[in-house]
């Protein structure tokens, strides 16, 4: 093909991505519409260029799927349902309608971080164990060849320690994190930094606020934002060990991202909350519908919980 053509296929695909992508103005409220679109081509283009000038598939990393919030106001359960089934088909059709523009398709790798900050957001590795076996199953269920999982025990250098995942998130920080301190003063001196520890915070607080835990507000503040440094800590971790497994990967994230980011935000369900994730809340049918929100809103709005396969799946909500 073409220079001109593979220029124009990789336009396509880019444009494809970009109609799931997560914006958040904060980051750039100075640019319009055309600049920041001009921004994110900057940087992207030339990373899905060099797949399509290679006639390779599209390669896709995301990490997202860790483990279900502890928390019962937001989560039905620690089982996979539907927000993740709906949020995994979604992904799946991505690389179909990119494979539509681009003959040798795409492939996305799903980066499961639960493994990686498990001890910090409160989830055993049993749990993880659970929740990953519940993606897989349904990845199988749905027949989504497009979409495979990568977990920090899958790192082969990290093979012989694989029996204790405690070493194995030692091994992580060790090789591949700044220390602690480092990564507080580095958040602390910008202000998304400054923004995306307080987000984080507020995720840990939230998190912890379960029955039975009779401590102070105070202390659980205490507690959330160490906690929210060491999990921002752990996730730098597993993003530069994600640059090193996967080098040439175009990187999506869950969460909105500033224009001239490697990162491109994109969303999965739809959801009223920039930062609302499938294991954060419950799919929600309003009508013909499914949206994201916590368990606790779906229930004020008088959900109805709907058993498939067993399990408790998602909410029902008949429209007036």
């Amino acid at each position: 093909m073409s220079t001109d053509t593979n220029h124009d296929i990789a336009l396509s695909i880019l444009k494809e991505i970009l109609k799931i992508r997560r914006q958040n103005s904060e980051h750039t409220p100075h640019l319009d519409a055309q600049e920041k679109l001009e921004q994110v081509k900057a940087i992207q283009l030339p990373r899905i260029l060099s797949f399509v000038n290679t006639n390779q598939p599209i390669k896709f990393i995301l990490p997202a799927f860790p483990a279900k919030s502890p928390s019962p106001k937001k989560v039905l359960g620690h089982l996979p349902d539907m927000a993740e089934k709906i949020s995994l088909r979604f992904l799946n059709e991505l690389c179909t309608r990119i494979t539509q523009l681009y003959k040798p398709g795409a492939k996305l790798i799903i980066c499961s971080d639960g493994r990686v900050f498990g001890d910090l957001i409160r989830a055993s590795d049993d749990r993880i164990s659970a929740y990953q076996s519940g993606i897989q199953r349904i990845i199988s269920q749905l027949e989504a060849n497009h979409l495979s999982l990568f977990n920090l025990e899958d790192f082969i250098p990290f093979a012989k320690h694989a029996s204790s995942f405690d070493n194995i998130r030692l091994h992580l920080i060790d090789q591949f994190a700044d220390p602690i301190e480092s990564v507080k003063q580095q958040l602390l001196a910008e202000e998304g930094g400054t923004l995306l520890y307080l987000a984080i915070t507020r995720f840990m607080l939230e998190d912890g606020l379960i029955p039975h835990d009779n401590r102070s507000r105070s202390t659980l503040q205490k507690d959330a934002k160490k906690r929210a440094l060491g999990v921002i800590q752990a996730s730098r971790a597993w993003a530069a060990l994600l640059d090193n497994q996967f080098p040439d990967a175009i990187r999506l994230s869950i969460h909105p991202q500033p224009v001239n980011s490697l990162k491109i935000g994109i969303h999965m369900i739809p959801t009223v909350d920039s930062w609302l994730t499938p294991w954060h809340g419950v799919a929600v049918k309003v009508g013909s519908k499914f949206e994201l929100m916590k368990r606790s809103a779906a229930e004020s709005l008088g959900g109805r919980i709907v058993m498939l396969d067993q399990q408790q799946s998602h909410y029902e909500i008949d429209q007036p």
